[in-house]
């Protein structure tokens, strides 16, 4: 697999996780029409869970994506042993927001300090940080195992492990030449999943805000999946789907680094204003 395309892969989710800074976690319809920002270029955070974050910052899913990416980098492979105890030093003294699936896993690593599977947590948010894990996968088999445990370590729920295979096997085959159609038209979709993976594809040709609204604009992979597979099937540009994403509101940081890592595992353009105000950029 070609080195610089996971290294545009996990770029793109990180930048995409940076733009949707600015409007991450607006909900009201009205308030996300009155936003004072330039849905065109990076902006410091509106939402009041993102206190202290600024403009080129990351949310916390950016945050823990990194933190895999440093692991990945440190250890040549992923050893969930060494994440853990960079994730834990991390948290020791986190600034960001600290979600519930973060503060569950946190409780349960007290009982239990070798704890390879957290919290139970059904948010979307985990499956956009996979991106590293390709540095040190040989075979599709290697990544599709190094991702459900990675995010069985925080996210220990069925329906997230399906859906975060589900899409790392579409990101495998697209960083290994497929067109994401070609990609999603082929991927195997877990029984659980087939109704919302076929409801996400039907609405390609709606529009953007009202049909991840009807999905389900929050934080939960149902609903959540439904709306990323939308933007996944209704784009085939980077900025168009990130900016729709982000104007449809709600927990748009986790639909838009899973759709980040996909399209940049293909190449599409970043807005290079983005890409520049982007603050911790990793390389491997």
């Amino acid at each position: 697999m070609n080195q610089d395309t996971i290294k545009s892969a996990v770029e793109a989710a990180l930048i995409a996780d940076c733009y949707l800074l600015g409007s991450h976690w607006i909900y009201d319809a009205d308030a996300l029409k009155n936003l004072s920002i330039n849905w065109d270029e990076l902006n410091a955070p509106c939402a009041t869970w993102h206190e202290g974050k600024g403009k080129g910052d990351f949310t916390h899913y950016g945050d823990h994506a990194k933190w895999l990416e440093t692991s990945v980098k440190d250890n040549g492979c992923f050893n969930l042993d060494a994440y853990r105890s960079l994730w834990l030093k991390n948290m020791k003294t986190y600034k960001g927001y600290i979600d519930g699936a973060t503060k569950e896993t946190l409780e349960m690593l007290e009982k239990d300090a070798a704890l390879t599977q957290g919290s139970h947590s059904h948010d979307l948010s985990i499956v956009g940080s996979i991106a590293p894990l390709l540095y040190v996968s040989n075979t599709k088999a290697d990544f599709l195992a190094s991702v459900a445990n990675f995010v069985a370590f925080t996210h220990n729920d069925a329906r997230v492990l399906n859906v975060a295979n589900l899409f790392a096997s579409i990101l495998y085959d697209v960083a290994n030449g497929s067109s994401i159609k070609d990609a999603m038209n082929t991927v195997e979709v877990d029984a659980s999943l087939k109704s919302a993976f076929d409801a996400g594809v039907a609405s390609c040709d709606q529009d953007t805000v009202e049909s991840i609204q009807a999905f389900g604009a929050g934080c939960p992979v149902d609903g959540g999946f439904e709306g990323t597979v939308h933007l996944l099937s209704h784009y085939d540009n980077f900025k168009d789907a990130m900016v729709a994403n982000a104007k449809a509101g709600g927990d748009s940081a986790s639909r838009g680094m899973v759709v980040g890592m996909i399209m940049g595992a293909v190449h599409y353009d970043v807005p290079t204003s983005w890409r520049d105000g982007t603050k911790g950029l990793l390389s491997l």
